[in-house]
């Protein structure tokens, strides 16, 4: 099974302590969000996790981990590093911060398991085609020797974004047409692989290749094992990545940012926040007399033969 950290929180950023509390103890719980008093006791015992799917705008609080992380478990680290300043993503580190804390990730766990995120693009007046791709090839430059891949996606439009974002201009076919061109370029110029996320559309003419996040493929060359011929679970319209579990929580991460589609408010995340204990097996809040806790169904899609894992070695 892979275990997801980080599609429900930016926990690497501001719940490192727990997750590690969690390693420590060899499970962890997860409330199912749409049936609160539902748990699942999730397994972190090295031999029960296929791989652990990291996914933050900080690694910095985790670095001093990550060797030990990288040691125990087959792992795949997406790093998001964008153009938005502050006004759009309020509590990131600024881009210069990031690609040194990126660097410094690669250089402990390998390049071969860490993908840089530019995404989701978004347009506003700031925030324009040019300084889109302006922004892409300064950190490609910087980036590319040291990681397996980049991805990127254009932001989807969910209706809460109308009153977080009223900001946002919506895309036209030229400003896309524009943005796919220039990131093929820019990629191509620096050697660096690139791909899409969230859509079905294909932009192969443009030197962007087609594929989801987390799939078998990437998680093999991270890895070097072998997965069995899994069929994706969408987590929505246009995703093609290998089925997770996530340990986070909705609502709960400080990031602030305008788009995030995993908070319903800002101001909720803050006031969750205080619920959280690093020692609890939940991220957010404690076990409840009400609450039910089942042992969550853990098949691991590796290929073994003779009870061991092939390698691609």
């Amino acid at each position: 099974m892979i275990v997801n950290v980080g599609g429900r929180t930016d926990i690497v950023n501001y719940y490192s302590q727990w997750l590690m509390n969690r390693i420590k103890e060899g499970f962890a719980y997860s409330r199912n969000p749409l049936f609160p008093n539902n748990v699942s006791k999730i397994s972190l015992n090295p031999k029960d996790v296929d791989c652990l799917m990291f996914c933050s705008k900080n690694y910095k609080p985790i670095l001093k981990y990550m060797k030990e992380i990288n040691e125990k478990y087959r792992i795949i680290c997406h790093y998001t590093i964008t153009a938005y300043g502050k006004d759009v993503e309020p509590n990131v580190p600024v881009i210069n911060e990031s690609i040194k804390t990126l660097i410094e990730l690669s250089k402990i766990v390998g390049k071969e398991k860490v993908l840089w995120r530019y995404d989701p693009i978004l347009l506003t007046e700031k925030y324009t085609v040019e300084k889109h791709l302006e922004t892409f090839e300064y950190m490609a430059k910087q980036i590319a020797p040291y990681i397996q891949r980049a991805i990127f996606s254009f932001v989807e439009m969910y209706k809460k974004l109308d009153y977080n974002m009223p900001e946002i201009i919506p895309f036209t076919q030229e400003h896309k047409i524009k943005i796919l061109k220039g990131i093929g370029e820019i990629s191509k110029k620096y050697n660096l692989y690139i791909q899409t996320c969230g859509t079905d559309e294909n932009y192969e003419e443009y030197g962007i290749h087609v594929s989801g996040c987390t799939t078998a493929e990437i998680l093999e060359q991270a890895n070097n094992v072998k997965y069995k011929n899994v069929k994706s679970k969408p987590m929505r319209k246009g995703c093609h990545c290998i089925p997770s579990r996530d340990i986070g929580a909705y609502d709960t991460c400080l990031n602030g940012c305008k788009y995030c589609y995993a908070n319903k408010r800002p101001d909720l995340a803050k006031e969750n926040v205080k619920l959280h204990d690093k020692n609890s097996p939940l991220l957010l809040g404690n076990v409840r007399e009400t609450d039910k806790i089942t042992d969550a169904k853990q098949e691991s899609f590796l290929i073994k033969e003779n009870g061991e894992q092939i390698s691609f070695i």
